[in-house]
């Protein structure tokens, strides 16, 4: 059995679900004789755990895993997989450019960092695999919801909430609109000191063999080692690279009318 929990409820689904995936389908009868949990309870447990689609009941009346748990698994192994994918090429690109790089996700309208990239000559910010980050004044951040469907766009525009921190912090939702158009055009965002003014910041979308957005990629630096000058050369940068990882993933062409229309 579990050791005691904060949330008891929790801790003997999770036990139910380690149970069942240890000795395969079973009975509730099992359940309750293994886990020791009451059977009233374990019995409401299963019934929430058959309704999220964790369980199901087999034809000889068998508690066994179910489709959600394959879902959820899947997810978690993709997000593994494009770690591993991104790192050589998101190493080769901090090579080249002696900059920063991150890889970042879209997961239910908040926005994380899953790999950061660096080396002792690179800038050092306050970033770490796992840190969310904003969707609107981060270039990984709105490069992400650039390219959400438009229903799902506005929804998660709608419930921004917004905070001024520097003097080019994106300050309103038709303003992150058009920052957003902008960004579809040309095939890539700009984090013009909207989070730290000082901190510059390159980022490119990486596509999945559907052609959906499953990441962006990124590179960051000073406002002296990214400015006006070198932007349009890290930003082809940045979307050479996100390419490169969008084709391991599958991916296939019409990327190349996004890198030509440079602003």
């Amino acid at each position: 059995m579990l050791e005691s929990s904060k949330v008891p409820a929790l801790s003997r689904a999770i036990e139910i679900l380690n149970l069942i995936a240890r000795i395969g389908p079973c009975s509730a009868a099992i359940i309750i004789e293994e886990t020791g949990i009451p059977k009233s309870t374990a019995y409401l447990i299963l019934a929430e755990l058959k309704k999220a689609r964790l369980l199901r009941i087999d034809s000889n009346d068998n508690y066994c895993l179910w489709t959600k748990l394959v879902e959820l698994a899947g997810h978690a192994l993709a997000r593994m997989d494009l770690r591993e994918i991104a790192r050589p090429r998101l190493t080769e690109l901090m090579d080249e450019t002696g900059l920063l790089c991150h890889l970042g996700i879209i997961d239910d309208a908040n926005a994380y960092y899953i790999l950061k990239i660096e080396s002792p000559s690179t800038i050092s910010v306050r970033s770490h695999e796992g840190k969310s980050l904003s969707l609107y004044r981060s270039g990984i951040g709105k490069c992400l919801l650039a390219w959400q469907p438009p229903a799902l766009r506005d929804e998660i525009i709608r419930h921004l909430h917004w905070e001024k921190t520097t003097l080019s912090t994106i300050a309103n939702a038709q303003q992150l609109h058009d920052e957003l158009a902008l960004i579809r055009a040309r095939g890539w965002s700009y984090d013009n000191g909207e989070d730290y003014p000082d901190v510059r910041c390159v980022a490119a979308p990486v596509f999945d063999a559907r052609n959906a957005l499953t990441a962006a990629i990124s590179v960051v630096g000073t406002r002296l080692q990214i400015n006006e000058e070198n932007r349009d050369y890290l930003a082809g940068k940045a979307i050479t690279c996100a390419k490169d990882i969008s084709r391991l993933l599958g991916w296939k062409s019409p990327f190349d009318k996004i890198g030509r229309a440079h602003v």
